[in-house]
């Protein structure tokens, strides 16, 4: 078994190189030993490796005298729902997210779905895997039981729980499962509502994800996002969404089929939970963040900054009972979600929000298109790990090299620096303006890769300016840039 298929906040890895079917019985045998739990919540997502991984995973924890309950197969909010529902020391699902069908992985969940990741023991358990003295010792005579743990009803009840459905009017959608099971439970929330599918993509589960572009389920491809545009101008729908193969991120298109960077939407979001609540502190990752900042200081809300990443962003929400969080990539966290990521209650409270204000998703979120213009996220891959080190330590040591003054910010996750140019208030008081812009460079949790994001102030000439100046950068130092930039194709 690779060692490096333990990452920061899931295990991953490709399926029959990277590790056996096997590896997964002395994956679970070694987490039953570490964390002592007597109850396990085990599901897994649509792959067609997944069952497989599950039968090994519940006969490591059944050996390990581990009472299982079988979710069967789910997605992975499913899985945090199931976690409390049924009041388990732990959960665990067999998924590798949006990756390629040939990768599969799992993610693991303590008692109350806490998160267990690098910095919750995630890695001790990958250095007890090795030894296998443990494995040598005879199996528990009493052998844990396996029960059926049917959860779906309760599980929507409590999504229907976020909003208010006399709110919702007619609105024509379109939704992009990408393969996994979001496009099912959105079926069955919206069956009785005036909310009206008027295409569906890639909506029935098919763990071979060969009928998506590229074989990768993830809707942030750009191959993938075409897709999903395309439908919305040939069907005039109101907005699209879309879900990762797993469902616990979610993407929004307008009526025009343009993308809504995350950002935009934690705004949104953010606002409309303040709206409700008065009050609150909101967590955000650094990719981009003057848009979440200026959202949620205008709603009577704490801004909050954090490391990207579930497990970290469940962490800092649970100590700082924060209301919301919401990242970039399109994870969206919420405190009566128990602090866990959901990729159904964002799209709900979007279309509450819509039907409410009798607005079009561009009429919202074109304010903060216009005031805070950001790049997307904008990847790079190097032949190695050595020359991604490298390009990361070239930028920070000559950041000189793309204006003056700057500041670096506190690390948080990768190289963050502003550039900021000051403008005098109404109030007085100086504040960032126009020529103000700022990026973030950071190495993904996931992926080899570099992730580059760019955002700027009422400047978008500066932010395309600044976009392609540091993408050559990165470039020269040996970056393949895998994302093409927005204003490349118009």
């Amino acid at each position: 078994m690779n060692p490096n298929i333990f990452r920061a906040y899931d295990i991953r890895g490709i399926f029959g190189v990277d590790f056996q079917p096997k590896d997964f019985y002395h994956i679970a045998r070694t987490y039953a030993n570490c964390f002592q739990p007597k109850t396990v919540a085990l599901g897994h997502d649509v792959r067609e490796s997944s069952p497989q991984l599950w039968e090994q995973v519940a006969d490591g924890l059944q050996d390990a005298d581990v009472e299982v309950l079988n979710l069967g197969q789910i997605s992975t909010d499913m899985l945090y729902f199931a976690v409390v529902h049924y009041q388990t020391d732990g959960g665990i699902t067999i998924s590798a997210s949006h990756n390629p069908a040939a990768y599969n992985g799992m993610k693991l969940v303590g008692r109350g779905a806490t998160p267990i990741s690098s910095d919750t023991e995630l890695f001790d358990l990958r250095d007890a895997i090795g030894n296998r003295s443990l494995l040598k010792k005879p199996k528990i005579s009493c052998r844990g039981s396996l029960q059926p743990a049917p959860f779906l009803e309760a599980y929507l009840t409590h999504l229907r729980s976020f909003v208010n459905w006399q709110q919702l009017s007619s609105r024509r959608i379109v939704i992009n499962a990408n393969s996994g099971l979001a496009g099912q439970t959105a079926e069955y929330l919206l069956e009785e509502t005036p909310i009206h599918i008027c295409a569906r993509l890639f909506s029935k589960p098919d763990g071979t994800f060969a009928d998506i572009p590229a074989g990768r389920p993830d809707p942030l491809r750009p191959e993938n996002r075409e897709l999903t545009t395309k439908a919305v101008k040939q069907t005039g729908a109101d907005l699209a969404v879309a879900w990762d193969a797993d469902a616990d991120r979610c993407f929004f298109f307008d009526e025009n089929g343009e993308f809504v960077e995350g950002c935009y939407i934690t705004g949104l979001l953010a606002q409309q939970l303040l709206a409700e609540k008065r009050s609150g502190k909101i967590i955000f990752d650094p990719r981009a963040i003057w848009a979440v900042e200026g959202a949620v200081k205008n709603t009577n809300g704490t801004p909050m900054l954090n490391r990207c990443g579930h497990s970290f962003i469940k962490a800092r929400m649970q100590e700082m009972d924060a209301l919301f969080a919401g990242e970039t990539s399109g994870h969206y966290y919420f405190r009566d979600n128990f602090y866990a990521d959901n990729g159904m209650i964002p799209f709900l409270l979007l279309l509450e929000n819509l039907c409410e204000k009798r607005s079009s998703l561009t009429e919202l979120v074109n304010p903060l298109r216009a005031e805070y213009p950001v790049s997307g996220e904008i990847n790079f891959a190097f032949e190695s790990q050595g020359l991604m080190f490298d390009a990361m330590n070239v930028v920070r040591h000559t950041l000189h090299w793309l204006g003056n003054p700057f500041q670096i910010e506190v690390p948080v996750d990768g190289i963050s620096v502003r550039f900021p140019k000051s403008h005098k208030s109404d109030t007085g008081f100086h504040r960032l303006g126009p020529g103000s812009w700022r990026f973030n460079l950071r190495e993904s949790n996931t992926e080899p890769l570099l992730r580059l994001n760019l955002e700027a102030i009422r400047d978008l000439p500066l932010l395309i300016e600044k976009t392609e100046q540091l993408s050559e950068v990165l470039e020269n130092l040996g970056g393949k840039r895998e994302t093409a930039f927005r204003w490349e194709n118009r």
